[in-house]
Order: C-alpha cells, then structure tokens, then sequence
C-alpha cells in the first residue's frame, strides 16, 4: 500500500531521465520527463523540498525552451541553441530533484 508521502517510481526514472537526454543533446524530448515530474510532484504533494525541486527544474527547463521557441533565428534544436550554462542549471536542478526523492523514498519506506 502506498501513502500520500510516497515518492512515484515515475518521477524517479524522469528524474534520471532529464540529465542523460539533455547531455545526450535530446533536450527537446527532455520536456516530457520535466513535465512527467512537475505534474506528478504537484498533484501528490503540497509542500515540501521534492515540490520545491520539481518547480525549480521546471522553471529551469522553462527558460531556454522559451528561449529557443522565441526567438527568430533559432537552431534547429534546442540542444544547439541552449546555452551551456543553462543546461548545467537544469541538470543541477535534475540531481536535486533525483536526491529529494531518493531521500523520501528510504525515510517512508
């Protein structure tokens, strides 16, 4: 039986998920996995520091997607066009997210 607190097995392959696609230069298809966890995370729990992560990558997914999506002379992907140091921002944030939930899985286990 799984309680309200427990962190959902899909968060934690998406978690995992984001570093590899966007080092792997698949930063566009990231968006499902950063999406698969703000979603999950938003609708099980209210409060919290696994909430406070998922937003934060969400919000660091956000930015050079908006980026890309905006601007006129865009490169073909938004691996090409994002910006190193935004995309160590969202894989620092993907980490955060990947220890949080790590760390609730073992306290309610």
């Amino acid at each position: 039986m799984s309680s309200n607190h427990d962190v959902p097995r899909k968060v934690l392959v998406s978690a995992w998920a984001v570093p590899v696609m966007v080092m792997g230069q698949f930063g566009f298809l990231a968006v499902i996995p950063v999406a698969i966890i703000v979603i999950a995370v938003a609708r099980r729990f209210k409060t919290g520091a696994l909430r406070n992560w998922s937003l934060a990558l969400g919000a660091a997914f956000s930015v050079p997607l908006a980026i890309w999506a905006l601007r006129p002379d865009r490169a073909q992907s938004l691996s090409k066009d994002m910006s190193p140091v935004l995309a160590a921002l969202i894989v620092a944030t993907a980490v955060g997210v990947i220890v949080t939930a790590h760390r609730q899985r073992r306290r309610h286990q």
